[in-house]
């Protein structure tokens, strides 16, 4: 069996990197080891307009839930910060409908996919130059399908098998260096606006925050990510999302209102914040979790992920039916991705690390400051899921700089 490009992971990532492959004229593989597309689910599935735009679809009842506008922000003391984007920021989707809808859009363009099939070695044959200078080296995956050990004859395997990726560590590039875990459930919740996320920072989910997702008024998806360090900081005896995630729905005095008991779905995941600093090497390249391309802010991956998967399927099409599949090649990839998202990834860890550092009453401070007609109006304007940078710009010169100041110390000044 040869091919161009072999993709490992039928998750969006994977679904958009084949296809762009495809269409850039390569003859493609796409593999996933679970029996189907789409399970199980590990994500939020909060996707911003952007990110399904991104993904080349149009939001339909065939996967969107609900939509979404806004967000209530709840410091820890009680106080509410309401945010409202007075448009649709978001939908709410059965992400194994959208993932299987990547996947048919996929083979509608010729990608072959193969299911039950899980990559278990990579070997890489000796780099050779031409005449022409153009340096190859063909790929050998070894996989298990259907319980056989075979063996798959690609030019260049792209890895979007997630944050545990196993062709990263085949390949011998490294892994995303820090992964919060998470842990969701789906719901009987009374929301009290379906139209609104609800956000809760500070200690009920040390170093990033906790969640209410509605899928309608009745039933909503609660969970929370957490920096582990934090979370053993904050409770050496109780530090397992579990445990936070247990308090969370018994005493936060919001949720425990309108959370009645029990669940219909069930998830736990790692998000990895912060990409490697290498997501290429000689005849393999890395996207999505796999690459650490996950928002440091909000943690979502698809809008990051499926850009880079559409530079990653051109860059590896192009590179394998020129023959030449060396990193410096398909360094391409590497560079055009992070020309474009990777100093907005940069900006939101920064914002991560600051956020997540800060005490309880620094939170229900900070919030406090933000809670003016002003800052709420710059906010709603300029708010963006996958931009942060622009709404933290405009914050800094308008006429609440001052105040922000204040209440951010420097850290604003540092941003840029």
């Amino acid at each position: 069996m040869n091919y161009d490009v072999v993709v490992v992971g039928a998750g969006p990532v994977g679904s958009t990197a084949a296809r762009y492959a495809a269409l850039n004229g390569a003859k493609v593989l796409l593999l996933e080891e679970h029996p189907s597309i789409g399970s199980p689910v590990g994500c939020t599935g909060l996707l911003s307009t952007r990110a399904v735009a991104e993904c080349d679809l149009k939001p339909s009842d065939e996967f969107v839930f609900n939509s979404v506008r806004g967000a209530f922000v709840h410091a820890p003391d009680g106080q509410r910060l309401p945010i409202d984007g007075k448009q649709t920021k978001a939908y709410v989707v059965s992400r194994k409908k959208f993932d299987r809808k990547l996947a048919v859009m996929a083979l509608e363009e010729g990608v072959e996919l193969s299911l039950r099939t899980r990559a278990v070695g990579l070997e890489k044959g000796e780099l050779k130059t031409d005449s022409e200078g153009k340096k190859s080296s063909p790929v050998k995956l070894r996989v298990v399908r259907n319980g056989r050990l075979e063996t798959i004859c690609t030019s260049v395997v792209i890895g979007a098998d997630g944050v545990k990726s196993r062709v990263a560590s085949y390949a011998g590039l490294e892994k995303p260096a820090r992964v919060l875990p998470g842990i969701q459930i789906e719901a009987p919740y009374a929301s009290e606006d379906s139209d609104f996320v609800e956000l809760f920072p500070g200690s009920s989910a040390p170093g990033f925050f906790a969640w209410t997702v509605p899928l309608n008024e009745k039933i909503s998806r609660i969970g929370l990510a957490l920096e582990p360090g934090l979370a053993f900081k904050n409770n050496p005896t109780e530090c397992s999302p579990l445990s936070y995630l247990e308090k969370l729905l018994c005493s936060n005095p919001h949720i425990k209102t309108r959370y009645s008991g029990g669940m219909l779905d069930f998830v736990v995941g790692g998000i990895p914040i912060g990409p490697q600093e290498r997501t290429v090497t000689d005849g393999v390249l890395l996207a999505g979790d796999a690459a650490g391309q996950a928002k440091p802010t909000s943690a979502g991956g698809i809008y990051t992920g499926a850009f880079a998967a559409k530079i990653a399927g051109k860059v590896a099409a192009e590179a394998a039916l020129e023959g030449n599949t060396s990193a410096k090649r398909l360094s391409d990839y590497d560079r055009l991705w992070r020309k474009s998202i990777g100093k907005e990834l940069e900006i939101g860890m920064k914002i991560h690390d600051y956020m997540g550092k800060l005490e309880d009453r620094q939170l229900n401070d900070l919030i406090g400051s933000l809670n003016t007609p002003s800052i709420l109006n710059t906010i709603t304007e300029y708010g963006d899921m996958d931009h942060p940078s622009i709404l933290m710009r405009k914050l800094m010169f308008s006429g609440n700089s001052l105040r922000l100041m204040k209440a951010f110390g420097t850290f604003l000044k540092t941003l840029f």
